[in-house]
C-alpha cells in the first residue's frame, strides 16, 4: 500500500505539517492515516519540534499507552478502529477521508456544513475523557476524522491521566505551534498560570481551550470549558 506525506492546506499559508512531533502518512485512497513516531526532516521541513531521540521515545510510549487505554475502559465507539507497528513505531488509523479539519477548508466557518452536530459530539468525547479521568491538550480539529457519520478522536501523545504528576506549560512547549503559543501565553497571564510551576489539570484544560479560541467558534468553546471548571 503507498503513502503519502499528509498536509492540510491552510488558507494564506498553504500546505501545512499536520503534526509538529510525528510524521504525518495517508494512502492513496484516504482510508489509512498513519502517526510514524519519526523525525522525518524533509516532512517538517527543516522545523523539526522534537530533535531529542528520548522524548520522541516518550511521545510514542504516551501515544500508544493513552490510546489502549481508552480503548480498553470502554470507549473504543470514540477512537477510530486501529493497529500498533511497535517494530517501526506507526500507528495504523481506520479512515475514510481527510481530517474533519481539512474537510472543513482549515475554516471553523464551514464546520456546521461538514458535520451538522460536531458541538454535540466534540462535547460527548471530551465528557468521555473527563468521566475516566483523562486530560487531553491536542484539541486542534485535525485531530478528529469523521467515519460512518461519527466524530472520532485521535493524538494521544498530549495527553494525561488525572493520577499522574502535574506538569508545567514550559515541558511541553514542543508540542505548541509558534502560532499557537501567541494565544495561549495571553491567556496564561489572564488565568494567573505560570509557565515553570506545575498546575492543576482542570485549569491546564481550561488554558487548553482558550488557546483554541481562534479555531472554534465562541460558544462551543464556552461549553466545553463548563465539563472541567
Amino acid at each position: 500500500m503507498d503513502y503519502t506525506y499528509y498536509y492540510n492546506n491552510v488558507p494564506e499559508y498553504g500546505l501545512c505539517r499536520n503534526n509538529l512531533i510525528y510524521t504525518s502518512l495517508i494512502n492513496s485512497n484516504k482510508t489509512k492515516f498513519v502517526q510514524w513516531y519519526y523525525n522525518d526532516s524533509e516532512y517538517h521541513k527543516g522545523r523539526n519540534e522534537v530533535m531529542d531521540p528520548a522524548l520522541m521515545d516518550i511521545k510514542w510510549e504516551r501515544e500508544v499507552n493513552m490510546l489502549n487505554y481508552v480503548r480498553d475502559s470502554g470507549n473504543s465507539e470514540y477512537l477510530l478502529n486501529y493497529t500498533v507497528d511497535y517494530d517501526n513505531r506507526k500507528v495504523y488509523l481506520d479512515i475514510e477521508n481527510v481530517d474533519f479539519w481539512e474537510l472543513s477548508g482549515c475554516s471553523k466557518d464551514n464546520y456546521d456544513s461538514v458535520l451538522p452536530n460536531w458541538r454535540e459530539q466534540m462535547l460527548d468525547i471530551l465528557k468521555m475523557h473527563k468521566d475516566i479521568g483523562v486530560y487531553k491538550f491536542s484539541l486542534h480539529p485535525s485531530s478528529y476524522f469523521i467515519v460512518n457519520g461519527k466524530l472520532k478522536s485521535m493524538n494521544y501523545f498530549f495527553a494525561y491521566k488525572e493520577s499522574e504528576q502535574k506538569v508545567t506549560v514550559r515541558e511541553h512547549l514542543s508540542h505548541i505551534s509558534e502560532g499557537r503559543r501567541q494565544h495561549l501565553f495571553p491567556q496564561m497571564q489572564r488565568l494567573g498560570i505560570d509557565i515553570d510551576t506545575p498546575t492543576d489539570w482542570n485549569r491546564l484544560q481550561v488554558l487548553c481551550f482558550d488557546s483554541f479560541s481562534d479555531q472554534y467558534p465562541q460558544d462551543f468553546i464556552n461549553r466545553a470549558k463548563q465539563l472541567f471548571i
